[in-house]
């Protein structure tokens, strides 16, 4: 790390960052949980999917307000804030007697999150010079995307030589000892609001937005893809955008100022940013589920078999964030989405096929692919904007990335689920993996479109690297 920071600001930024790694740990340490968690509280799977797809959601509704918090709010007083949140979510979770409680457990985690990972990256963007920006951007884009690699490996591990409560267990002294170190070294002052007061209406119209596309894909799950309670969710959830586009154009009060969106290139880098994490949590919610009931992999196995990529990956990022700092963007983003796309195509075209070896491998690929343009894509979105609108872009790609990952998680949970729905009469292992073939499918599609966004960002906007 560059010496010309000071250590003070490099344990404020690991501290912001730790809080954020513990979260989202656990969130994907609970997927490969799910099939114990079926069996022991006595719930579905399109119901269990809700510990991460909830979860994801609440944090993406906070996010939503980051913009005006980070503004109101010192960074220390935030930092105690979400570290409490995390602690008390965590006890709660660990004690939960049935699935409810654990799922309160996890909501009030979730609002942690939504806080932390946001300060994160403010305290990047405020303290870090340009020079530097993408080598640290990448080493914060290792812990949004380490965690969800570890925590399969994490997960899996407890839960078969213990129990899904020791997730929690492990957590709890981390979250204690961050908190102490975040206290004593987050010192940053809110830099005011202008005027007006927070726009609570727009906070409560998006959410009611990503609810409903939640629910609307969470019907088809339980319904199937023709039942007339998918589509009536779809065309409330088209109105209930429409609402909100509405509200955010016209109205006085903005949660954030949408104005940056009118930038073209950081409208490419946002959907490449949302692209990549949809791919990477939907993906780490399918694998797990795929090798414990095609495979028949134990907790454990499913866990380690994901390691590999997740410590490839890490190393990807800061050396793909050097390489953006030297050569600007489109190198790395072209890669990650070449290896994306790469991997995604090879599960799909080897589904029927997969080993716990071949599995292991393709992961490896995405991983790399992933790491190599996550930071990438949120450093150059930053140098779109004025620094005045750093905490709104920083909110924005925050909210978008973790919304990612929860209409990920339920997507992808809601094409299996609705195999099992559609074809009752087979059994769960054959349902499984046509529901992942399908799965894979999708964020094979996607990948494409990310591919075609890079080379027309480049194209178009190839020498509009700026900083304003």
């Amino acid at each position: 790390m560059d010496s010309r920071i000071p250590l003070r600001v490099k344990l404020a930024i690991l501290s912001a960052g730790l809080l954020s790694f513990v979260g989202i740990l656990v969130e994907t340490s609970m997927n490969v949980t799910f099939p114990t968690l079926i069996k022991e509280l006595h719930v579905s799977l399109s119901t269990v999917q809700w510990l991460t797809t909830g979860y994801l959601l609440l944090v993406t509704i906070v996010m939503s307000t980051t913009a005006y918090v980070m503004k109101r709010f010192d960074a220390k007083n935030i930092f105690i804030f979400a570290a409490s949140f995390s602690l008390i979510g965590g006890i709660l979770a660990l004690v939960a007697p049935n699935f409810w409680i654990l799922l309160v457990g996890r909501l009030i985690q979730a609002i942690a999150t939504g806080l932390s990972t946001p300060l994160m990256f403010n305290l990047i963007f405020a303290k870090v010079p340009k020079q530097k920006l993408g080598v640290y951007s990448g080493m914060a884009s290792v812990v949004i995307s380490l965690a969800p690699a570890l925590g399969p490996t994490y997960g899996g591990i407890l839960t078969s030589i213990w129990s899904w409560r020791a997730i929690f267990i492990g957590v709890i002294p981390i979250i204690i000892i961050v908190g102490f170190f975040g206290i004593s070294t987050i010192n940053e002052k809110a830099i005011g609001i202008q005027k007006g007061t927070f726009d609570y209406i727009g906070a409560i119209a998006l959410a009611i937005v990503f609810t409903s596309i939640l629910l609307t894909f969470d019907q088809a799950g339980n319904y199937g893809w023709y039942s007339i309670r998918f589509w009536i969710g779809v065309i409330l959830s088209v109105l209930f955008l429409g609402i909100f586009l509405l509200y955010a154009n016209k109205g006085r009060r903005k949660l954030l100022d949408y104005r940056i969106l009118k930038l073209p290139l950081l409208r490419l880098r946002l959907f490449n940013y949302f692209s990549l994490q949809l791919i990477n949590i939907g993906m780490s919610f399918v694998l797990p589920l795929f090798a414990q009931t095609v495979l028949h992999c134990s907790a454990m196995q499913a866990g380690l078999m994901m390691l590999p990529g997740s410590l490839i990956g890490a190393i990807t990022g800061p050396i793909a964030g050097r390489f953006y700092d030297q050569h600007g963007a489109f190198s790395p983003l072209l890669t990650s989405s070449i290896l994306m796309l790469v991997g995604t195509l090879g599960f799909f075209f080897m589904t029927k096929s997969l080993t716990v070896m071949s599995t292991t491998f393709i992961y490896v690929v995405m991983r790399i692919g992933f790491n190599t343009g996550f930071g990438t894509a949120i450093s150059d979105g930053s140098l779109q904007v004025s620094f005045k609108n750093k905490a709104d872009q920083n909110s924005l790609f925050s909210m978008m990335q973790q919304y990612a990952g929860s209409l990920g998680t339920n997507v992808l949970s809601v094409v299996i689920s609705a195999t099992i729905v559609m074809h009752a009469d087979r059994s769960t292992v054959i349902n499984t993996m046509n529901g992942s073939h399908m799965a894979f499918l999708a964020v094979s599609i996607l990948g494409i479109l990310v591919l075609c966004s890079v080379i027309y960002a480049e194209m178009k906007y190839g020498h509009q690297r700026t900083d304003n």
